[in-house]
């Protein structure tokens, strides 16, 4: 049982404001079509969708700056963006944020990566992706490192919010992690399978279950399995802590020569999984920056993602929001 006073909870909550943070990864669009379908195509036999709403969000790692955003920090995206109309779409999105767009690069040769959801009577018909995979060219990325060089001095914090669309590079987490290791920055790591284990020697390293089954070759069916792949990852990436995401059995906290941490999942009603991995790691990364330790953090970011699997669709956790839950649990 964690036991965090209202008055810890409050001096957290005080030091959430104005902490700057960077978010290295693949910006992404969220454009989603919604409707009634009454009819199916004289041209094939496929649904006609007739378009009621039409809206867009951020995601992957421009949802991570958001919710950063939300909780009372200053994100400084750090990636790239296609020229087009998606990519316009996006700027739009972020000025209306009145977020900085100083570390964002539109790299004419590849698209803004874009997911776009047809949802018909509140169930999904079809996603349509539009992204490019392969890795950003040395000239880009010199471009991203030399921003990350001139403003790392300022920053309380580093996300690298990994989704393999090629912007986290092998080298550009090897420059990256270089940079906050030699300026004694924390930095903490959203992976995917590709690079998973080029995460070296960060501050936390945050999979899911799936991301650590897939990058272990084993499946997670009891707290065995679980104890082994949080002990395995520790140990092939030398992070200081591992925060294991495991959905409905909550989170485990693995550290070096300590016991294991777990905790149960705060989410009452799971409706929608979507984006809340990218609230775990934004919620933990402020926390560790507002001076939480480890497990203190853990337990904010595990009632952050449980609070957005309780709303439908990619909603960004908000500050007064949480706080307000985690007091009013605690009374």
């Amino acid at each position: 049982m964690i036991n965090i006073s209202k008055e810890r909870l409050l001096n957290l909550k005080n030091s959430f404001n104005g902490l700057k943070i960077a978010i290295v990864g693949d910006m992404m669009l969220d454009c989603y079509f919604r409707g009634e379908v009454r009819r199916i195509s004289p041209e094939a036999p496929v649904p006609v969708l007739e378009v009621e709403n039409e809206f867009y969000r951020f995601g992957g790692a421009a949802n991570v700056a958001l919710n950063i955003l939300k909780l009372g920090g200053i994100p400084f995206p750090i990636g790239v963006i296609g020229n087009d109309n998606d990519g316009r779409i996006f700027l739009s999105l972020a000025e209306d944020s009145k977020m900085n767009l100083s570390g964002l690069i539109i790299d004419q040769e590849r698209p803004t990566t874009a997911k776009t959801r047809v949802i018909a009577h509140n169930q999904h018909v079809v996603r349509i992706d539009k992204e490019s995979k392969r890795y950003l060219s040395n000239l880009v990325e010199d471009k991203l490192v030399k921003y990350m060089e001139d403003n790392i001095s300022n920053l309380d914090g580093i996300i690298l919010q990994d989704y393999n669309k090629g912007v986290l590079t092998p080298t550009l987490i090897e420059r990256m992690t270089l940079l906050a290791s030699k300026n004694k920055k924390l930095i903490t790591v959203d992976p995917k399978f590709n690079n998973f284990f080029l995460y070296k020697n960060v501050s936390v390293i945050k999979p899911n279950r799936k991301e650590a089954e897939d990058v272990l070759g084993i499946k997670l069916k009891n707290d065995n399995d679980i104890s082994i792949a949080g002990n395995m990852i520790l140990e092939k990436t030398n992070a200081s802590y591992v925060v294991l995401t495991l959905s409905e059995d909550g989170i485990a906290i693995f550290e070096k020569d300590k016991p294991i941490n777990r905790m149960p999942t705060k989410a009452q009603i799971v409706g929608d999984v979507s984006g809340a991995g990218d609230t775990v790691i934004s919620t933990l990364t402020m926390a560790l920056a507002a001076k939480a330790n480890i497990i203190e953090a853990s337990y904010l970011a595990n009632y952050a993602g449980g609070i957005v699997c309780e709303e439908i669709g990619i909603i960004p956790i908000q500050q007064d929001k949480l706080f307000d839950i985690i007091r009013k649990d605690k009374d």
